[in-house]
């Protein structure tokens, strides 16, 4: 893991925010020891935010789906901007509410006089433009925002493509999530560090259907905002095709809820890999390990890297396609209560921590510890980030 400093971000946030703009940079930065802490308006410390899930499913505008019910970890009325060291206002419809809440604008205020890095995504821009920050400002945002940007007076760049950010002064702008590898590296960067590797690093995500929402794009988003070369494939699917996201959200009941999630994207077509080419593999949990155990070639290739001395990690229900491997057998386990008996049965030895590396094998116990998993990760991988 990289070196820790004493940093800290404040996240503005709200009922119907962007799931993954509001969850990606909160792991991503805690994985690397800096701070966020999460407010909104109205709300207190242990109080909740549902969140939105916005992505194209086959009409003109996005669909906005539920996402999780996120809980908050700090209150509003005690924000002191001068505290931290950067701001992120994640996007979705909350903004619009907020972009006439007087507190939040002052506190928007406050971080562009000091020139503290704001982070936005989406149309969280609308709270920037109310806070009369923008003018004279290169920026990008969900191509609706045009006219609004250019008539707060700021110079309105396109996001193509949709995985570019726009960085002026101390304001970072991306169409949304899409750009989230660019985001995290231009935050972590405008914040004082250094990402440091002694190679350049390459990482294969094997998925399917139902995959877990966060457990394939936080970490997928975390390695490329650090600079590695990131493929997700499946046996099914060829390059460009996506996989639909499941969200295992805890609403009360003995087990998670599951509601459908982002689409997520498969970048590499399966008879094109090369085992040679990548350092990593990186299993996430979900329901798509289900299928994935029954696919002769998918175990196959786990067992290659295996074989290969290649860093594996497994997230949440993904142990189970290392179980079927046959790599479980002596090695230390992070497992929650699904996968215990799995582990066990295949010879693992459970361990009561989030996450836990043994040699080259790394496991979790799903995307509640994946802070802990992205940190252990990076250090297998050897990159540091350095402030």
């Amino acid at each position: 893991m990289g070196s820790l400093a004493r940093k800290s971000a404040l996240m503005i946030c709200g009922d119907y925010m962007e799931d993954y703009e509001t969850i990606v940079p909160f792991h991503v930065l805690q994985a690397f020891g800096i701070r966020v802490d999460c407010v909104s308006p109205g709300k207190i410390s242990g109080d909740k935010c549902i969140t939105a899930v916005h992505d194209y499913m086959g009409y003109e505008l996005y669909t906005e789906l539920p996402g999780h019910h996120f809980t908050l970890n700090f209150n509003f009325n005690d924000v002191k901007p001068e505290s931290y060291d950067a701001l992120i206002i994640p996007g979705g419809r909350f903004t619009e509410l907020l972009s006439s809440d007087d507190k939040v604008l002052s506190i928007v205020t406050e971080f562009a006089k000091t020139r503290k890095p704001i982070a936005t995504t989406c149309h969280s821009q609308l709270i920037l433009v109310s806070a009369g920050v923008m003018k004279g400002k290169k920026c990008t945002a969900f191509p609706s925002m045009k006219p609004v940007i250019k008539l707060a007076g700021g110079v309105w760049l396109d996001p193509e493509p949709v995985t570019t950010c726009v960085h002026d002064g101390n304001i970072i702008s991306a169409i949304g999530w899409p750009a989230h590898a660019e985001y995290l590296n231009l935050l972590l960067r405008s914040m004082g560090a250094n990402i440091l590797k002694s190679q350049s690093k390459a990482v294969l995500f094997l998925c399917g259907d139902y995959v877990e929402d966060y457990e394939i794009n936080v970490p997928f988003q975390a390695l490329g905002g650090l600079g590695c070369r990131v493929d997700a494939v499946s046996p099914s699917k060829r390059k460009g095709k996506k996989c639909v996201t499941a969200i295992h959200d805890p609403e009360g009941a003995q087990v998670c809820s599951e509601k459908q999630g982002h689409n997520f994207m498969i970048t590499a077509d399966w008879n094109d890999i090369c085992i040679d080419d990548y350092d990593c593999l990186v299993i996430p949990g979900g329901r798509s390990p289900e299928f994935l155990v029954m696919d002769d070639k998918a175990v196959a290739l786990v067992k290659e890297f295996a074989e290969k001395d290649k860093i594996i990690a497994g997230i949440g229900q993904g142990k189970l396609l290392l179980a079927a491997a046959g790599l479980l057998e002596g090695k230390r386990c992070a497992s929650g209560h699904a996968m215990k008996a799995i582990v066990k049965v295949a010879g693992g030895l459970v361990e009561s921590t989030e996450s836990v590396a043994h040699g080259k094998l790394l496991t979790s116990i799903g995307w509640p510890a994946l802070p802990a998993f992205i940190s252990e990760l990076a250090s297998l991988l050897k990159l540091l980030v350095a402030f």
